[in-house]
């Protein structure tokens, strides 16, 4: 067996799905996933094909042509990373259908019951695929390297609507036997169901694969999108408020990276356990509503997740060892849209900001250092457990350091070659770096490309960025190693990100009088900016400033975003001495782990296990 990525099961000698057909029966009570999945393979196969699955139940793999069962096995013993393989004896078949069954505690779903929702009356449940755990959903390929296009029908209670990563097609009663095998067609057909379809016509990798079913509602913000969240009107009318720019924002990109190939934009703002601050699953990007803060700030990670409709779902890594292919060309796209729309001075505060981020990282891996290389080595290991700003900011350093060698003319001219060259495929840093230097000649020879790529740490010739704004918020916050508080008149242009990039500045640990004379006159502990308000309170924490821990816990128990978690969390548990705050913290993570979605809950026992 030769893997194609060390997080699949996949077999590099086997064909490749191209498109799936699904059937999925939502069955709320029991927090499962009925399924079918007819998959479609390159070329006919003779002998085992291998899928990835985790926690899936399987009842049977049929040859579609003929009916008959498929030999199927599945490993006895889950891998804790990859779950379980399911091999599949072919004999010159080209399709597959496959019958099977979410768990209650599927990897990918988060279901939440009425009272976990906003308006207390219906259930909710939404995905997170990325990055491995579409296999707990249904059998796959789930490897970048596998991009898939597929058709979709949703069985729903009628009470209910979904909204998906791909077109919608419609909204219908359902039809008799026309579940492939999901589920019994009494319950398929039962009254009070309904089936939404969905089509999803350009390949996408499957950790790009997302639903939302719940009581939705939605405002339009532009001609190609919509925002969507719980029907509650407070909440759709502050997103439509926070994200009203988003039509400036795709008309930039495409003037900076080439067409929008995926029709349209929509934006769904998920419940607060929605544990990453945006995911970029084309047509639908999902979003943590800690983003509306009311001054349309949040917009720029909206700007982040519409730069990935270039430089992640057109053009993806192949595995998540080269996840700087996606993160570093897509915060390096995201901070030239910034920019264009919000001013030079914005996205210099954006990579000051992304700077200080990396050197943190450099820290927290100083004995891991292979993951701060850009092109690492993940065999053995949870991508989960080590995701980082890494690929993000190394990333975007690497690129801009080419920029800065050939001027942006140049580069932008080579960007839009790239993006054109490489759609709607899953590379490697070995083929960007071909491209590179087929395209931009001597540029091996002015930057020293394996340093960049396989070297650890921060290279010498990475920048920090300078302004007039910039220098003197970073010397504000040096300044508060004297005990110097900043004043009002200093201050009152200061929005979210120069308070996040102060923050971020300040000495890793001072005096709990000095925080707490800083939050007295500038309330950042009450921030509506959680950028802020969680920059504050980790510095509390390490700073062992208990005043403000009730703080600290409300923030963990109303918000499930893994950067909060991870920053919090990692405070309270790391360092001698502290066997106060690890009580505290395990306290809060059981009266509050209902409330994290499964990929959130994964993250925060791996630092309670890493910091025993």
């Amino acid at each position: 067996m030769a893997p194609i990525d060390p997080h699949s099961y996949t077999d590099s000698t086997h064909p490749l799905t191209t498109h799936i057909s699904l059937s999925f029966y939502f069955d709320f009570p029991s927090s499962t996933i009925a399924s079918s999945a007819l998959l479609s393979l390159s070329a006919p196969h003779s002998s085992p094909l291998t899928l990835d699955t985790r926690s899936l139940s399987i009842s049977a793999v049929i040859d579609p042509a003929t009916a008959a069962p498929l030999p199927f096995t599945l490993s006895p013993s889950p891998d804790p990373i990859l779950g379980q393989s399911l091999t599949v004896t072919l004999s010159n078949q080209s399709s597959l259908l496959l019958l099977s069954k979410t768990a209650p505690s599927a990897s990918a779903l988060q279901w939440l019951s009425p009272p976990q929702t906003l308006s207390k009356s219906h259930p909710f449940v939404f995905t997170q695929c990325q990055a491995i755990h579409a296999r707990s959903i249904f059998p796959c390929q789930d490897t970048p390297a596998a991009r898939i296009r597929f058709a979709a029908r949703l069985n729903i209670p009628r009470s209910l609507s979904a909204v998906m990563a791909a077109k919608h097609v419609g909204r219908r009663e359902p039809a008799a036997g026309e579940c492939g095998g999901a589920c019994e067609d009494a319950l398929w057909c039962a009254e009070g169901r309904v089936v939404e379809e969905f089509v999803m016509e350009q390949p996408v990798p499957p950790y790009l694969f997302a639903f939302a079913v719940g009581e939705l509602g939605f405002r339009e913000v532009g001609p190609r999108t919509k925002v969507y969240s719980e029907a509650v009107p407070i909440v759709l009318d502050a997103a439509a408020r926070e994200f009203a720019g988003t039509e400036e924002m795709i008309e930039v990109g495409e003037a900076l990276f080439g067409p929008y190939e995926w029709e349209r934009f929509d934006l769904l703002v998920l419940p607060p356990s929605f544990p990453y601050g945006g995911m970029e699953n084309p047509r639908l990007t999902f979003l943590t509503p800690t983003l509306i803060k009311g001054d349309a700030t949040g917009a720029q990670v909206v700007a982040h997740e519409l730069a990935h409709s270039w430089t992640g779902n057109l053009i993806t890594n192949k595995s998540n060892d080269h996840a700087w292919l996606n993160e570093g060309f897509t915060t390096y796209a995201e901070r030239r849209i910034v920019e264009v729309v919000q001013g030079k001075e914005r996205a210099i505060l954006n990579i000051g900001i992304g700077w200080r981020e990396l050197i943190e990282q450099m820290e927290r891996f100083k004995n891991q250092m292979e993951f701060t290389k850009l092109k690492t080595n993940q065999q053995g290991v949870d991508p989960d457990d080590i995701s980082s700003r890494v690929p993000y900011e190394k990333g975007f350093q690497f690129l801009w350091r080419i920029e800065r060698q050939i001027g942006r003319p140049a580069f932008d001219e080579f960007l839009q070659k790239y993006i054109a060259k490489f759609k709607f495929q899953s590379i490697d840093t070995d083929m960007f770096l071909d491209f590179l230097k087929a395209n931009i000649s001597g540029i091996e020879d002015q930057i020293d490309l394996k340093v960049w790529t396989e070297g650890t740490g921060i290279p010498p010739d990475a920048m920090e960025p300078g302004s007039e704004v910039y220098t003197k918020i970073v010397s504000l916050a040096n300044e508060f190693k004297s005990g110097r508080i900043p004043s009002e008149d200093e201050v009152t242009q200061w929005g979210g990100q120069e308070w996040e990039l102060y923050l971020e500045n300040l000495p890793k640990s001072v005096e709990a009088s000095q925080l707490a004379a800083l939050d007295e006159r500038y309330r950042l502990a009450e921030s509506r900016d959680y950028e802020v308000k969680v920059a504050f309170l980790q510095r509390a924490v390490v700073s062992r400033c208990t005043s403000y821990y009730n703080e600290v816990e409300k923030t963990l128990k109303e918000v499930g975003r893994m950067k909060y978690l991870r920053q919090l969390y990692t405070a309270l548990v790391q360092g001698a001495g502290k066997d106060e705050e690890k009580m505290f913290a395990r306290r809060v993570f059981s009266e509050a782990y209902a409330g994290y979605h499964p990929i959130a809950k994964g993250v925060v026992e791996a630092i309670f296990a890493q910091n025993l």
